[in-house]
């Protein structure tokens, strides 16, 4: 069975179908990935980022042919500067230092905007994991007090993030393993039915 990116081409062309149908209906994309997630036992992160690898797929002509007339295409993300990037981390921190949590300040930041919030989101997540130092001194610089405390706190945001996406891990791995053991099932059912017919 020929695969595009880990899916079927049936699945792929599913879901092409389905979110253009959808876009269609005026429906949003994150509406959509969740819907499609929900419909195939799927998580909605993994729904959204095949669909934008499946958009990068240029090369492969199945591809092309399916999204041929569909209008869907994949905005081209800017990536934040520096200056940028320590501007949010600073509007995070000042507003953490309240008692707000990242999710909240983040959705207040992007004034409800869903792409820009899971923009903020991503930055100050992918910040806290690769470079807590550059967190740490943003957090000086707004008079939160460093060192221990601080490092301390950032390794529990981190160690909060590592548990909820490894819980989101093992729950898609349960239903992956479901999956497969129906799959198996109706496999050797059919090699039964199969073997009789002779």
């Amino acid at each position: 069975m020929n695969k595009i990116n880990g899916y079927t081409e049936e699945e792929a062309k599913s879901l092409v179908e389905y979110i253009s149908e959808g876009k269609k209906r005026g429906q949003t994309l994150s509406g959509l990935f969740e819907g499609y997630a929900k419909k195939t036992g799927r998580a909605k992160g993994s729904v959204r980022n095949y669909y934008y690898a499946l958009l990068r797929s240029t090369g492969d002509a199945r591809v092309k042919q399916m999204l041929r007339g569909k209008n869907l295409k994949a905005e081209k993300i800017v990536p934040f500067s520096e200056e940028e990037t320590d501007k949010i981390l600073r509007q995070i921190l000042e507003q953490k230092q309240r008692g707000i949590s990242v999710r909240r300040a983040v959705l207040n930041l992007s004034g409800g905007d869903d792409k820009l919030m899971l923009r903020y989101q991503n930055k100050y997540r992918n910040v806290l994991t690769k470079q807590p130092e550059r967190l740490e001194k943003i957090m000086r610089e707004c008079g939160e007090s460093g060192g221990d405390g601080a490092r301390a706190r950032l390794e529990e945001e981190i160690n909060g993030l590592y548990d909820r996406l490894a819980e989101s891990l093992k729950a898609e791995n349960k239903k992956l393993t479901q999956i497969v053991k129906r799959l198996t099932d109706e496999n050797a059912l059919l090699k039964l039915q199969l073997k009789n017919s002779y």
